[in-house]
């Protein structure tokens, strides 16, 4: 069977899929940025009482598998620059799930921007106690502990604080915000209609189809199911930058937003987050973001391309990736800004 056909079976079998496929990678992000953006709108005494909502947990800062600070010093001011990281899980019957994606926020003071960093899930890592497996395997294992310590050694990151947010959120903080515009091309329609009418009978929704290629206006469903699309050619790594570009849209929108809409924002996002960072924490972060003007949110990926390549091991497709070179650009492009 050729890849077109494969592919073409599969999106005719989304529809019979009972189970949800509930994780959604660049929700994630939206969903902290909501967190720090609503402080100047809304306040702090506000903001404290919704943080009652937010399931906050405790990770062991010495078990992360941080470098020494030798190790970062040729950085010079990078203790200024946090990174956070951002999980989508697909917590399915309760458990702790895999990280279906995966990326890490960063606040950079010192170069006034907000960066994106978004890890492929189907990086072939070492993960303590489990060998070589996919990075997205590692929270399923672990949780965010090992998930942090798994990026931490083998991207060679400073990670101390994470978030993750469950499946629920993004449908209905799109439509809260009136809907997103996006442009979607001629493949991408192949698909994405299959996957809102899946999502339209388990979220017991009526989402319209997509019609045409080109600028679209577009739901929370129809946003959600343009993030699953994964036969296009580009593969998941089309996929990611499908991530992005939602997440771009959102961040447009947020800072369009009016104030009075922020509470009931939160109010519908705050009990689907998960975090070991504190309200103060936050609240200092949010300070922070909200002095990073739209245009300097910057994104990346990776394993880059050209530095890494598809590979089956046991009939099971990984992405294997020069670590060390990998390593060296990500500390370039969050620490360096290069």
């Amino acid at each position: 069977m050729s890849r077109n056909e494969n592919s073409t079976n599969k999106n005719k079998n989304i529809n019979k899929k009972r189970k949800k496929k509930k994780s959604v990678g660049f929700k994630i992000l939206m969903g902290f940025l909501v967190l720090l953006l609503a402080l100047m709108a809304i306040g702090g005494g506000y903001f404290y009482g919704l943080f009652a909502k937010l399931d906050n947990v405790k990770l062991d800062n010495k078990d992360l598998g941080i470098s020494s600070d030798d190790e970062f010093s040729k950085y010079g001011n990078y203790k200024d620059i946090k990174n956070i990281a951002l999980f989508g899980v697909d917590t399915e019957d309760g458990g702790t799930g895999r990280s279906d994606s995966m990326m890490i926020a960063t606040i950079d003071p010192i170069n006034n921007k907000l960066k994106v960093t978004s890890l492929m899930r189907d990086s072939y890592v070492n993960i303590e106690g489990h060998g070589m497996d996919k990075l997205n395997h590692a929270y399923a294992f672990g949780g965010p502990q090992l998930a942090i310590k798994t990026i931490n050694e083998n991207f060679g990151l400073n990670v101390e604080d994470f978030a993750t947010v469950n499946f629920s959120s993004l449908p209905i903080i799109i439509d809260i915000l009136g809907g997103l515009d996006l442009e979607i091309n001629n493949e991408e329609l192949q698909y994405i209609n299959g996957y809102i009418d899946s999502l339209n009978g388990l979220e017991g929704t009526s989402a319209a189809h997509i019609s045409n290629s080109g600028k679209q206006h577009i739901d929370g469903i129809q946003a959600l199911a343009y993030s699953r699309i994964r036969y296009t050619s580009g593969g998941d790594f089309e996929r990611t930058e499908r991530h992005r570009l939602v997440l771009s849209a959102l961040f447009e929108k947020l800072s369009a937003t009016p104030s009075s809409s922020y509470p009931s924002i939160l109010n519908s996002l705050v009990p689907h987050v998960q975090t070991n960072l504190t309200t103060g924490t936050i609240l200092s972060l949010g300070t922070k973001v909200l002095g990073v003007g739209n245009g300097n949110l910057v994104q990346d990926r990776f394993p880059r391309d050209g530095n890494c390549e598809g590979t089956t091991i046991n009939g099971i497709y990984y992405l294997s990736y020069d670590i060390d070179t990998t390593i060296k650009q990500v500390r370039d492009y969050i620490f360096n800004d290069k």
